[in-house]
């Protein structure tokens, strides 16, 4: 593996390549790592020998499934790139990767055009205020359309985004590029073999498409002079900026988040990415172009500290994924904010209070690795030895702490029960569990004590069966897994008060605590909410804590159907205590006492995840299409026309599109598609709600009253 030399900070660039399932992603990345030396063949997702699809799952479904990081040099600039999942299910990848690059390419498909989950991307980009580029892809594809998709960008994405060129050709007759900046065609001959040349060659612009390229590049110069006051007013004093000129004050517009540039080309065909990568370093930022990362000073009552790309300021990272690896074990993937490490460096991680020794640092390229012995701000690699950290952990100076803002991740929607083949097999099957969890912060390892079943939650059907399937090809693990189950929630309606009173007298000491308390509704997605405001006179501080312990434990598992209870509020309002027969645990059992009681009354309800879908038809399955998915309680937001296909847009129960994937396909012969994202939590109809219940009391898992 090449020895990557160090170079100044504003030679760095950390950025991300997101996209929607099947717009070229991996492709695009593959010819990136091409085009800077990393590799010297270009794998073919169709193939299964792409170089950051390395997974067996991965290269089995030509899908990511995990985020790759790799390094790679263009220009005399170290790129740090981070490939990530275009499917919604593995969401969490494309949480963690926003947290720690500086910039991101986004690829479209110059067919299907903003996707479902090219939005989604762009919420995660846009809250992190990050820079960004647009790369339409696959225009040599029967459908494509640039003029199209880049309206729709406009439309459903961003009004600040500008074409720094146009494509010559479309479709089967797509050959090249113009820039729009350099006022020059790049067009890539055909070679001997079908496909296309390495490198691009310069020509004068095509006579018939003087016109269009002339209103092309007077729209992209007016929106640059719009961010800039000195070219505006140069261009109408009649003097026209420079080419350099330009660049810099677009370069500012995209660091300031005023104007987001979009190419185009075909990774397939090897066609735009060297102009991609040239966009890269010319528009997306260094770290030192970066604002500082503020963090907590741990033991503070709230006081920041900043922390510059510097690597002479003390050292401060964050662990954005955790990685088993079979050869050198616990790998953490770090990202380097400030400051510089070496090997037997020590760390301290603030949410666990405690320090681990670096014993290793690698260099990553996908599975394979490089052992280093240092790293710094800016770059991305990989620890041994940190024994403590989790997804979202931050890994600082010990001598100069701070806590960076931790990852918020969605809720697992579905879950399976899992049998091992034989009871001997039952802790190793918790430990692999376990270890995947700790991999994926969207997995959610439990067990049902009243079933004896292990269960795992995640995102998605495809979630599921990837884990379940690295568990037999990972770890020689067969676990049976039961058919997907919603993770249902419960909630209430209404307001209502109750009290908790525990009171056991049998000689000595006795047991004594008395909770009063209100439970009333909140909005969707607020979770639970304690307080109190009890006086301590009636319950000391000691014991609502207790009170409060006891009231987290009974909402865990609801009253309906024994699901965990969310978007309320609990407050404890008051209650009496005895100086002698009290204890901690006499208000733990009379809080979990009072809130079931209030919950009761509070008209409590059953709540369903809902999805948005998408879904892609022909036009002659359309009416089918629709006609089922109202059956199923979906409420159609919108239809909108990507190339040949028909898209539904719309929400559904999660529970009414379970196995979608075979009816969609009995529907349209096989040639539609879909995808699924979680919405919100909803209130699941009384007389479906009421089946549920039944189901759940058959199984045991909640008492019949």
């Amino acid at each position: 593996m090449n020895k990557l030399q160090e170079l100044p900070l504003n030679k760095i660039r950390v950025l991300g390549v997101f996209a929607h399932i099947d717009a070229g992603k991996t492709t695009t990345s593959e010819a990136i790592l091409y085009y800077t030396g990393r590799i010297h063949r270009i794998g073919s997702v169709d193939d299964g020998n792409t170089q950051l699809d390395w997974m067996e799952q991965e290269r089995a479904r030509g899908i990511t499934i995990t985020a790759a990081a790799t390094t790679c040099e263009w220009q005399g600039h170290h790129l740090n790139l981070i490939d990530t999942p275009g499917h919604i299910d593995f969401s969490a990848e494309v949480v963690r990767s926003v947290r720690v690059i500086d910039g991101a390419v986004i690829v479209l498909c110059g067919v299907g055009g903003v996707e479902t989950q090219t939005e989604t991307v762009w919420e995660h980009t846009e809250r992190e205020n990050l820079p960004r580029i647009l790369f339409i892809n696959k225009l040599d594809r029967m459908g494509a359309d640039f003029e199209r998709v880049l309206g729709e960008i406009r439309q459903r994405l961003t009004k600040h985004a500008v074409a720094l060129q146009i494509p010559v050709g479309s479709e089967d007759s797509f050959r090249g590029v113009i820039d729009l900046l350099r006022q020059t065609a790049l067009l890539w001959p055909q070679d001997v073999n079908g496909g296309n040349a390495a490198d691009p060659a310069e020509a004068a612009i095509p006579s018939e498409y003087a016109d269009r390229t002339a209103a092309a590049r007077a729209s992209l110069l007016d929106a640059i002079c719009e961010t800039d006051e000195t070219l505006l007013a140069m261009r109408l004093e009649g003097h026209e900026p420079g080419l350099a000129d330009y660049q810099a004050a677009l370069r500012r517009a995209v660091l300031n988040g005023k104007l987001i540039p979009v190419l185009c080309g075909s990774a397939k065909n090897r066609m735009g990415i060297q102009p991609l990568l040239d966009a890269v370093i010319f528009y997306l930022p260094a770290p030192v172009d970066v604002p500082p990362v503020f963090g907590v000073v741990p033991g503070t009552e709230g006081e920041l500290s900043e922390r510059p790309s510097n690597p002479e300021s003390p050292f401060c990272a964050t662990a954005f994924k955790i990685v088993g690896d079979p050869h050198v074990g616990h790998l953490t993937w770090v990202r380097a904010f400030s400051g510089s490490l070496k090997t037997s460096d020590w760390v301290y991680n603030p949410r666990t209070r405690t320090k681990d020794r670096v014993d290793r640092i690698y260099r990553i390229h996908a599975n394979r690795r490089e052992l280093v012995n240092s790293m710094r701000a800016g770059d991305v690699m990989a620890l041994v030895g940190i024994k403590t950290a989790a997804t979202g952990d931050t890994l600082c100076d010990p001598a100069y702490p701070v806590e960076l803002d931790p990852f918020t991740f969605p809720e697992p929607v579905i879950t399976v029960a899992l049998a091992p083949a034989t009871p001997d097999e039952r802790e190793r099957l918790r430990q692999v569990m376990a270890r995947l969890c700790s991999e994926d912060p969207t997995l959610l390892a439990g067990y049902d004590p009243e079933t004896q079943e292990e269960t795992l939650s995640g995102m998605g059907e495809l979630h599921l069966e990837i884990a379940v399937d690295r568990m037999r090809t990972e770890f020689g693990i067969t676990a049976t897994a039961s058919p997907p189950q919603v993770a249902y929630r419960e909630t209430i309606r209404a307001r209502a008060t109750a009290t908790g009173d525990y009171r056991k007298q049998s000689g000595g000491h006795g047991h004594f605590a008395v909770v009063r308390l209100r439970v009333e509704p909140l909005e969707r997605g607020q979770g639970v909410l304690l307080d109190s405001k009890a006086s301590p006179a009636e319950v000391p501080e000691n014991f609502v804590r207790n009170a409060q312990g006891g009231i987290r434990e009974a909402l865990a598992k609801g009253i309906l159907a024994g699901y965990p209870v969310t978007d309320v509020r609990v407050t404890i309002l008051g209650g009496r205590y005895h100086e002698v027969d009290s204890n901690a645990l006499d208000f733990h059992i009379a809080g979990s006492m009072a809130v079931r009681q209030a919950l009761h009354q509070a008209r409590p309800g059953l709540l369903e995840p809902v999805m948005h879908a998408d879904i892609g038809v022909s036009e002659t399955s359309l009416g089918t299409v629709m006609a089922d998915f109202t059956r199923r309680r979906g409420d159609i937001h919108d239809l909108q026309m990507h190339g040949n296909k028909r898209h539904i847009l719309g929400n559904v129960p999660l529970s009414e599109v379970r196995g979608y994937v075979t009816a969609l396909r009995d529907m349209t012969s096989g040639r539609g598609d879909f995808s699924l994202e979680f919405r919100t939590y909803a209130i699941v109809p009384d007389g479906l709600a009421g089946a549920v219940i039944e189901e759940r009391q058959a199984r045991g898992k909640v008492s019949r009253r």
